[in-house]
Formats: structure tokens, C-alpha cells, sequence
């Protein structure tokens, strides 16, 4: 019976989930809302806010393919797009289309890109990505098909650009999972990318990078087999750590990050240094996840 009722609550959740889908497509600056993709590029997708899956796709686009960095065909439109201009230590947001919030159970997360000709609508985003903000579960004890996430409910993302980022031009790129589909290989992905301009004087350097595509693949548990209803959340912690949401975001400082050694303020070391860091965590020998090697220098695509 109680394999039953699980069943019928995924069902349940599933026959929702189109009127749930959701898009970044404003940027929040001093608590001002911009237009609908001013600042953010338009995915081409004649309904924008499909999510991106690794099976069951609705457009053929999956987390293996280029077009994941910022969506299908954004790219096409980052010359029409407009760059923001934001201090290094300014809070900023990305909200949803149609003013919507989320409703489906997962992690978010916001990882940035530096522009390496200093042209952001140059650049496709196939550089090196790192993390500033992510939420995860902020209530282990409540039910982990709706509030139990931290996000579950949000409108907007709202985090820092790092204090000690160096200044340039940036995609900023806000994530967020779905996990609801996670246990037929159907976690869905909704994300977008911002164009930003940092000033300042910052000279950090994060530690922790990554390759996009290749942040995520189906052999991860968390995407590919966690099942909300039935799994415990020590379950999903533990999936969790086995992924890129497991490490801890950059922030600036001594937090995760490691001093750029440059004279040039506005420049990071060069790719080959960059690394994924590896869960240290005793959570990894509780998941049912394999392990995985990223690799020395960035996350492998698979």
C-alpha cells in the first residue's frame, strides 16, 4: 500500500509539472525589476519555459549539449541583449517569467562566467564557470516533494556578487532542478543567463571551476535515481554531495577561494589550473552514487 500511494503521489506531481515550468528572464538591480530579457538572453524555444532533460527531452536539448550554458539559441540574441552594470559586492536577483514562483522540489544554484575578450555578447560560455550562491534543503523534517527545499516558492533568486570578484564582463548564469522526475532520468533543469559588467578593484581567484557542458551527467544519482518518495533526506544529502551542488560556493575572501597571484586585477589564472574539487564528505559512502573523477584540470562531460 505504501508503494501504491508513493506511486500515485509521482503521478500526481508529474501530471502538474507543465503548468509549474518556470524561465529566468529579469534581472533585479537596487530592488528595481528589469524588462523581460533586457538583461537576460531569450532562449529561442517556442515555449521558453520548457525545462532541459536527459530523457524525454522536448526539444532534443540535453544537459550534454552547448546550448545548456544559457539555453537553446541564446546566444543568437547576446548582441541584442543589454549588459548590466553591477559592483563587485552588490546584491542582485534573477526572477521568474510571468512572476511565477517555483514550484517544484530541488537545489538552486548561480555560477558565473568571466568574458575573455572582455565582450560578454562575444562570448558563448564555453569557458570556466564557477559558483557564488546555491540552497539546497533547509528543513530536513518536512516533506521533500514541496517545502522541505529552500527554494520551493521563490520568485527571484536574490545573491552577491563577490566583493573580491575581479572587473569585466560576466554571464551570470541562475539554475534551478527539479527533481520530482529524478528516479526515471527525468530531473528538470531551468536556468538562464544574465550579461553584467563588474567594477571594483577585486582580485580574487575561485578555486573551484567548471565546464560547461559537463556539470552534471545521468550517472549521478541526484538527476538519475534519487526518488523524493520514498528516499530519507540524509539520502539526498549524500546524492548531493556527489554532484557540483556539493561544493561550497565562492564568495570571496577566505571563503572557497584561493588569491590571484596577477598583477592584472581584471584576469583570472589560466584554465589549466582550475579544478573540481572532490567531496570529502563520509556522505559519499552512504549514497548508492558511484564516485566519480573529474578530472585534474576542469568537470569532464560525459
Amino acid at each position: 500500500m505504501k508503494h501504491f500511494a508513493s506511486l500515485l503521489g509521482i503521478a500526481a506531481v508529474l501530471a502538474q509539472s507543465v503548468s509549474a515550468h518556470y524561465i529566468f528572464s529579469k534581472l533585479v538591480l537596487n530592488n528595481e525589476v528589469s524588462k523581460d530579457w533586457q538583461y537576460i538572453r531569450e532562449t529561442t524555444r517556442e515555449k521558453n519555459y520548457m525545462p532541459t532533460k536527459f530523457s524525454k527531452t522536448f526539444d532534443n536539448l540535453t544537459p550534454n549539449d552547448a546550448d545548456f550554458r544559457c539555453n537553446l539559441g541564446s546566444f543568437s540574441n547576446a548582441a541584442k541583449t543589454e549588459v548590466a552594470t553591477v559592483a563587485a559586492g552588490d546584491t542582485i536577483g534573477m526572477k521568474l517569467f510571468y512572476d511565477t514562483s517555483i514550484a517544484h522540489p530541488g537545489p538552486g544554484q548561480v555560477f558565473m562566467s568571466k568574458a575573455p575578450t572582455g565582450n560578454v555578447k562575444e562570448y558563448e560560455g564555453d569557458g570556466e564557470w564557477f559558483k557564488i550562491w546555491e540552497k539546497t534543503l533547509c528543513n530536513e523534517n518536512a516533506a521533500l516533494t514541496t517545502d522541505a527545499w529552500c527554494t520551493w516558492g521563490m520568485s527571484q533568486f536574490d545573491f552577491q556578487i563577490p566583493k573580491d570578484t575581479p572587473a569585466g564582463e560576466y554571464l551570470v548564469r541562475a539554475e534551478h532542478i527539479g527533481l520530482h522526475g529524478a528516479q526515471a532520468n527525468e530531473a528538470e533543469f531551468f536556468y538562464s543567463c544574465a550579461q553584467i559588467k563588474v567594477t571594483g578593484s577585486g582580485t580574487g581567484s575561485p578555486k573551484t571551476t567548471y565546464k560547461i557542458p559537463g556539470l552534471y551527467n545521468d550517472h549521478m544519482t541526484l538527476v538519475n535515481g534519487l526518488n523524493l518518495w520514498v528516499d530519507k533526506a540524509k539520502d539526498v544529502e549524500a546524492d548531493i554531495a556527489q554532484t557540483p551542488i556539493g561544493d561550497e560556493p565562492w564568495t570571496g575572501g577566505n571563503s572557497g577561494s584561493s588569491s590571484a597571484s596577477s598583477s592584472s586585477a581584471s584576469s583570472f589564472p589560466a584554465s589549466s589550473s582550475s579544478s573540481v574539487a572532490s567531496s570529502t564528505s563520509s556522505a559519499s559512502s552512504a549514497s548508492s552514487a558511484p564516485a566519480y573523477n573529474w578530472g585534474s584540470s576542469s568537470c569532464g562531460e560525459y
